[in-house]
């Protein structure tokens, strides 16, 4: 198998499936950049390439919203559909590597809870979680609240520091659920750097947010950054 070639009709498949998606934080774009931040992180870590590529590509080719009662099992879902996608569409496709990037795309998912075993499956998990970092997933978190009409803060303590987290009644929350904790939980050398400069990026807004929503809106708030710097570090 030509893989060059494989990649190349694997995008172009992925980009025509989900052209209709009315999803824009888990669309082909998304994908792109979970390919491109898995193969950075393969050029230091290592890993089969073929499994990293392709279950990069696939790993949200099924995406159940945040709400969704089966979403725990969304990516399981996602990892037998890959198999079909590449028993039906790629036949020429390694079945030797079937088991490899199955696993790497059920185990992608932050809600599923399933531990990478390899390598490519860690690469895999860190590339996407990179996404929910930095500015892009600093857009691609109010994009969802949008979406599911979710409040910003809560007026009384936009941080949640005296009261109990609730990401599922204000976006600001989702930060502090989960967001910040992503640097901890990655795999990789590299993967782990690059989240932690991004997970700052969202620390410093938070910080210019409580400035603004504080006595002065031309400053960040030097307490709330090192609260939040404190309580995930």
């Amino acid at each position: 198998m030509d893989f060059l070639s494989f990649e190349q009709d694997l995008s172009r498949y992925i980009a025509q499936r989900l052209a209709d998606s009315k999803d824009g934080a888990h669309d082909y774009s998304h994908l792109v950049r979970v390919v491109n931040n898995a193969r950075r992180i393969q050029q230091t870590e290592g890993g089969d390439l073929r499994v990293i590529i392709t279950a990069s590509y696939l790993h949200d080719i099924i995406s159940l919203p945040k709400n969704h009662p089966e979403r725990k099992n969304g990516s399981r879902m996602a990892a037998e559909e890959t198999l079909r996608i590449l028993r039906t569409e790629f036949p020429h496709f390694p079945a030797t590597l079937y088991s490899a990037v199955s696993h790497a795309v059920a185990a992608h998912s932050y809600s599923a809870g399933i531990t990478p075993e390899t390598l490519e499956a860690k690469i895999v998990q860190d590339a996407d979680r990179l996404d929910s970092l930095g500015a892009l997933g600093l857009a691609r978190v109010f994009y969802v609240a949008g979406l599911m009409e979710r409040p910003l803060f809560e007026p009384q303590d936009p941080f949640a520091f005296d009261r109990p987290l609730d990401d599922q009644s204000y976006t600001l929350d989702h930060f502090r659920v989960k967001l910040l904790g992503l640097p901890q939980t990655m795999h990789t050398v590299e993967g782990k750097r690059i989240a932690r400069v991004n997970a700052a990026y969202l620390v410093d807004f938070l910080a210019k947010l409580a400035g603004e929503l504080g006595a002065d809106p031309l400053e960040s708030d030097a307490k709330v950054r090192e609260r939040l710097f404190s309580l995930h570090p």
